[in-house]
């Protein structure tokens, strides 16, 4: 290795003599600073400096902020030896990073100040920067916030995901259709980031085993080096700061130079991409084989570098193993890093040459691992032969594991031979296939569902046989999200009336918002709290006009869907209602119709034929009614393109309404429903996820349920659901489809959209048909609410006062004190 990547040892002598400024948050002080980096970092001045120069400038000066903190954050932990968790998730959808610095040091208005008498435009500034390409949905986003509950209760951990190139991919609207383009988040460079050129880790793949006694060798395998990228996540003001660690794949050889000069270039490079693309995009096609096997690839990638580091940094200050579980916390965020089970065990009894049954009960005292789904299928699997193949160490620990887990079973419970079937950590059925969430709760001392209800529902069905084996493993934590950018952040207006009113420590401590119920019926506060959501409305409809060329109004209830795009979401029966409505204004154009703002976002998975056909009705409905004279302003429909964090902070706080409306059993808790209800929308939402629990905080009289519950979706599926009663039985219903069948939203292509219309009337498997009824019904007292604006206010600030129990700050602290058993070093 490079002995220039070694740290240097420190004498007492140069400890003592290492000075650096501390530095100031006045604006005089920002303001130099700003000019000393734009100078000394971005190498420009004031008249050759750009927007990107500026930009970077500001981020460098705000990074300096955190600097002092963040290594003290470090040191209290390597100095207090205390045990840390290490957070494993694919996904960390933390959105710009510049804002949220700013206001966690307490300079952001003082940032502004010193940027305006430098002469840049702060808030272009804050605009340029992109959002990093590490997410997409619910998940990424759960983890980000965490991050930053962690460091504000100063948690002692770090999270660890993939650095990738292109992200995901960015969404583009062409003609009604998504299309997929590359995400050049980094194209511009990151300065938020460090790169630690000493800190990288050789991952393997492929090659074969040799076994000489009872010592396994994994030899003649593939190689990439996983290399560190670290950020920073302040707390707020600055409590601490926690390290997100991002690993960047990079090949371990650079270009074939023999074949470059004998110009094939296109060799020359081959094996450095191949071994490379594997931190290019979050989430590769899975619909092929290559496909399956870079994403295997990509999983194992990033779980051995990061049990690679977590080893590293515990053998730094202990010289044996029997304190790691006293020490390390390793999270398993979904079943993506499931692989780091069996990869604890290789490095453990391979590299470490600690017995099997040593090994494995750290690791059942180490790992813990939430489940985000109870739809069978989504419960990630790989088959035998791939995984054999790219990983064959993990396969052996796997049958070994699998081995001993159905012993100990069929010692437990003799007459249950199916059990053994049910519970195999591999699949017999069809394709042999090896059950990676079965991994994760076998390894895991706790496994915790993310909403009361799916905490239930988990024991009851797809982990019933691991409950009734280890019931003491299974508990509830439901999700939260972080108040400081979901209400501080993206709602200045309604965080200044609130701040004016009650303080500003509700950031820290959000049931402090429980003191807005004694002014919901202040018609002073009321007043006050709809100027705030019109000035966020018209913010909206500014954006909607620039990015998808329609004209709203303000006024009118906007009423918002976004979310990721997925059949158990249900965004078609949202369409459905919205159709319903425009045949209803066409009948009835002289009606008291309250006028309404239909707001879709989303992406679908580029594989995901039905959702992306969704999208492109949604479009479809679009333009016919937004260009129908008839309708002028009581209905608009839009689709935003490109959904993202900084567009949800502009599209959350403008919401009347959140459309929560997924087939009760499927949502495992939503986060997006807790942001919108901390903004002040009220809910319209189905008997599912942590829509039960925000319907107990807030009164159901402020919230609007609908639709079949998870015990009637059962019975109705048992008892042979049959989709074209309700379609045969319901002029509205049938109308809606007919007309989408008809080809009335598609007429240069009428059958457009037969297989959804086919697909409702034959199968329907999330019961559209059966909820629509109730769903209208309740989209009409929706109406009635809002034609009586204080009444609306008042059940909206209700909800704002009811969002106590959501903060991200309550899960981290229950995860801690239960789960992971970690303190705050702080």
């Amino acid at each position: 290795m490079n002995t220039l990547l070694h740290p240097t040892h420190t004498s007492t002598d140069s400890a003592a003599a290492f000075e650096y400024d501390q530095l100031d948050n006045t604006v005089d002080a920002l303001r130099k600073s700003i000019a000393n980096r734009l100078v000394y970092a971005v190498g420009k001045d004031l008249r050759t400096a750009t927007r990107r120069d500026w930009l970077f400038a500001l981020f460098h000066a705000v990074r300096d902020r955190t600097m002092h903190r963040w290594r003290e954050t470090l040191t209290a932990a390597n100095d207090q030896d205390a045990k840390r968790v290490y957070y494993l998730s694919m996904e960390f959808l933390i959105g710009r990073a510049l804002t949220n610095a700013l206001m966690s040091v307490g300079v952001y208005d003082d940032a502004k100040t010193a940027c305006t008498q430098l002469g840049a435009d702060f808030d272009a500034l804050i605009d340029l920067e992109a959002d990093p390409g590490l997410g997409n949905g619910g998940l990424g986003r759960l983890a980000a916030c965490f991050l930053d509950s962690m460091a504000t209760l100063g948690v002692p951990g770090m999270g660890y995901g993939i650095r990738y190139d292109y992200g995901m991919f960015a969404q583009r609207i062409m003609r009604g259709r998504q299309v997929e383009e590359p995400d050049y988040w980094l194209v511009n460079g990151n300065p938020w980031e460090f790169m630690r050129p000493e800190i990288s880790y050789t991952v393997r793949h492929g090659g074969r085993l040799v076994q000489v006694g009872h010592k396994v060798s994994w030899v003649d395998t593939e190689d990439v080096i996983a290399a560190a990228y670290d950020s920073g996540v302040p707390g707020h003001e600055l409590s601490s700061v926690t390290t997100l660690r991002l690993w960047s794949a990079r090949a371990t050889t650079g270009i074939n130079l023999d074949a470059f000069n004998k110009g094939d270039y296109m060799k020359a490079v081959e094996a450095k991409n191949q071994s490379e693309n594997v931190s290019r995009v979050l989430y590769p096609d899975d619909s092929t084989d290559h496909g399956k096997e870079l994403r295997l690839r990509q999983e194992y990638f990033f779980v051995s570098a990061s049990l690679q580091d977590i080893l590293r940094r515990y053998l730094k200050t202990h010289g044996s193993f029997d304190l790691l579980a006293d020490k390390v916390a390793i999270h398993l965020n979904d079943t993506h890093p499931a692989l780091a089970v069996p990869e604890l065990m290789r490095l453990l009894v391979d590299d470490h040459e600690l017995e099997w049954d040593a090994a494995w009960g750290l690791c059942q005292r180490i790992f813990s691992y939430t489940n985000h789904t109870l739809m069978s299928e989504a419960l990630e699997t790989w088959p035998v032969d791939l995984l054999g193949r790219l990983l064959p160490r993990h396969l052996r620990i796997i049958y070994d594991l699998n081995a001993r887990f159905l012993a100990q079973v069929h010692a437990q419970f003799p007459d249950d031979n199916d059990l053994l079937r049910r519970v195999s950590l591999i699949d017999e059925r069809g394709q042999r296939r090896v059950r990676m969430a079965y991994i994760s709760v076998l390894a895991s001392h706790k496994v915790n569902g993310v909403s009361a209800l799916h905490s239930k529902l988990m024991t009851e069905t797809i982990f019933a046989d691991f409950a009734r084996i280890f019931p003491e493993r299974f508990c509830n934590k439901t999700n939260g999200i972080t108040p400081r950018r979901w209400l501080s952040q993206a709602n200045r207006p309604l965080s200044a009336l609130i701040d004016s009113r009650i303080g500003t420590t509700w950031r820290r401590n959000l049931d402090e918002l429980t003191a807005l119920r004694e002014l919901a019926d202040e018609p002073e506060f009321n007043s006050a709290f709809r100027l705030a959501k019109t000035q966020n409305k018209r913010r909206l409809a500014d954006l909607i006009a620039r990015e998808c060329h329609v004209t709203v109004d303000p006024d009118s209830l906007f009423d918002v869907q976004v979310k990721r795009m997925h059949e158990y979401k249900r965004q078609l029966l949202n369409v459905l209602h919205v159709v319903t409505r425009y045949q209803q204004i066409l009948a009835h154009p002289t009606a008291n119709w309250v006028p309404r703002t239909v707001v879709f976002a989303g992406k679908a998975a580029s594989a995901y034929y039905m959702a992306k056909l969704v999208i492109r009705l949604i479009n479809d409905v679009a333009r016919e009614i937004n260009n129908d004279a008839r309708v002028n302003d009581k209905l608009k429909v839009v689709f935003i393109p490109n959904y993202r964090v900084s567009l949800a902070e502009i599209i959350i706080p403008a919401a009347d309404l959140s459309e929560q409306i997924s087939t009760a059993g499927t949502e495992a808790s939503g986060t997006g429903n807790m942001k919108f209800a901390l903004n002040g929308a009220l809910t319209i939402g189905t008997w599912d996820g942590a829509n039960i629990e925000i319907a107990e905080n807030v009164g159901l009289d402020n919230i609007f349920i609908f639709g079949n519950r998870t015990e009637q979706v059962a019975a109705l599926r048992a008892s042979g659901y049959n989709p074209r009663r309700y379609y045969d039985h319901n002029y509205d219903l049938k109308t809606a489809i007919d007309r989408i069948a008809e080809g009335v939203f598609s007429p240069e292509e009428p059958n457009r959209f037969h297989d959804i219309t086919r697909t409702l009337l034959e199968s329907d498997y999330y019961l559209l048909l059966a909820d629509y009824a109730d769903y209208v019904a309740t989209q009409k007292r929706v109406d009635d609410l809002y034609r009586r604006p204080n009444e609306w206010a008042r059940q909206a600030i209700l909800n704002v006062a009811g969002m106590g129990a959501f903060s991200a700050d309550r899960t981290i602290r229950e995860y801690a004190d239960d789960i992971w058993q970690v303190k705050p070093i702080f």
